[in-house]
């Protein structure tokens, strides 16, 4: 818990306070006029300042305005006379937490103090999710810390000078376009076109046009010519995603298209020589989906000369908070919006939620929320899909779910319809705020 300090002239009520807070469990830190208390404060981090307006040498206000100026997080509680309320509730306007007026109201001093460093915990885990940020390992559009993605840069490293055929395998929105992209961006080919293609956004017939082209004349409706993927990629990278989406024949086509480095165009009988590096990514499983024919082995084969194994978002626990921080920057930027980071509900949401989406879902969780904010920090309940207001307050569970992941899923999503208050969730639960605190830090570990 982070210290508190009390500077205040009168020695019997800096005394009498700390003695009071020391029986509450908080560590405390006294000063009997301004410069002790700044001496104090450069020296130690106190997470709170109690301060007297009215001291000896330097005021609170002073103290205040010297903590801002040296960028200091610490909460400050001005303690006034009815003389100086003024001065209190405009030094609110420029940041202080409250004030209090003498005699003190100890029942309300004991209420704001929690909510005071609650505040300032979550600035301070903003602020270390930022220094975070500029130290992260940035990869062209990447970024991560985890040693995961440390191992995909190094590989994106050793694997892009060369012209071998790549295969990216992981879940949608792990990111595989990016690292077809970094490839690329490392290669000899970074002057060349790279073009992307969707295997599973066209049915066959398009597919085959969209790869290859076709003639004038070559079908109805077919009035000019038209260069496919193969020849635009000439000279650069040709990603293929989703290609155990495309139909066995087409398959074939592809493979010899890939070898011979030519292809025809529909309707056509010249051989058109390219140069082109193939990198094409699935987020089928790679077995299930030779087994059952959806991917030709001799297709497998001359795509995965070089495997690639791209992790989920649950896989890389060091990452996922660095993301949603870079999303929450770039969109605030995007949008003009002052956001004060992330609630610690939000992170604890962000931790243990599991991210089926990826990469993808955090990133749009994060600019859904920035777009509907209306100033101050990101919440637990503003990640959430808010797909009717119905569902808010809804578990939805399809037949096949474990009981584990069951009451997973109604934790995770209780506690963030609290906004991430444990003793309303644990309420709504029927447990024990500590058993709720239990759990949440075991879907984290397991997560991790």
């Amino acid at each position: 818990m982070a210290k508190l300090l009390i500077a205040d002239d009168e020695r019997n009520i800096a005394e009498g306070l700390q003695m009071l807070l020391q029986e509450e469990g908080y560590e405390v830190d006294t000063a009997t006029d301004g410069n002790a208390a700044w001496k104090l404060i450069q020296e130690e981090e106190y997470g709170l300042v109690l301060a007297d307006l009215k001291m000896p040498k330097m005021g609170g206000l002073a103290v205040f305005k010297r903590m801002r100026e040296a960028g200091l997080d610490s909460e400050i509680i001005f303690i006034t006379g009815q003389a100086t309320v003024d001065s209190a509730v405009e030094a609110m306007r420029n940041g202080a937490y409250d004030y209090l007026t003498k005699p003190l109201d100890v029942d309300r001093l004991k209420a704001l103090i929690p909510r005071a460093l609650e505040k300032y915990d979550v600035k301070t885990a903003n602020k270390r999710l930022k220094q975070q940020l500029e130290n992260l390992t940035r990869y062209g559009d990447m970024l991560g810390q985890s040693e995961e993605m440390l191992d995909i840069f190094k590989m994106i490293d050793a694997i892009a000078p060369s012209n071998a055929s790549v295969l990216i395998a992981g879940e949608s929105g792990t990111g595989k376009e990016l690292v077809a992209h970094a490839i690329h961006d490392k290669s000899g080919r970074r002057k060349g076109p790279f073009i992307a293609l969707n295997c599973g956004a066209f049915p066959r017939e398009i597919l085959e046009n969209e790869l290859f082209g076709h003639e004038k004349g070559a079908f109805t409706g077919a009035t000019n010519e038209k260069a496919g993927a193969f020849e635009l990629a000439d000279g650069g990278t040709l990603f293929l995603d989703e290609v155990a989406e495309m139909e066995p024949d087409i398959q074939v086509k592809f493979l010899r298209a890939l070898e011979q480095q030519s292809f025809r165009r529909l309707g056509g009988k010249k051989e058109i020589k390219v140069d082109i590096r193939v990198v094409a990514a699935t987020n089928k499983d790679v077995e299930e989906a030779l087994k059952e024919g959806k991917l030709r082995d001799d297709l497998y084969h001359r795509l995965a000369v070089i495997p690639m194994y791209l992790p989920p978002l649950r896989e890389r626990s060091l990452d996922v908070r660095i993301l949603a921080e870079d999303f929450l920057q770039r969109f605030a930027a995007e949008q003009k919006k002052k956001v004060d980071g992330f609630e610690e509900s939000a992170l604890e949401y962000i931790d243990t939620y599991r991210w089926p989406g990826n990469v993808r879902e955090l990133k749009n969780a994060v600019e859904r929320a920035v777009i509907l904010s209306r100033g101050g920090a990101i919440n637990a309940r503003d990640l959430q899909p808010r797909h009717t207001a119905l569902d808010e307050g809804e578990v939805h569970v399809k037949v096949g779910t474990s009981l584990e992941d069951m009451e997973r899923k109604l934790t995770l999503k209780t506690f963030a319809f609290t906004d991430g208050d444990h003793a309303k969730a644990a309420r709504i639960l029927g447990i024990k705020a500590k058993d709720l605190r239990a759990r949440l830090a075991e879907y984290m570990e397991r997560d991790a």
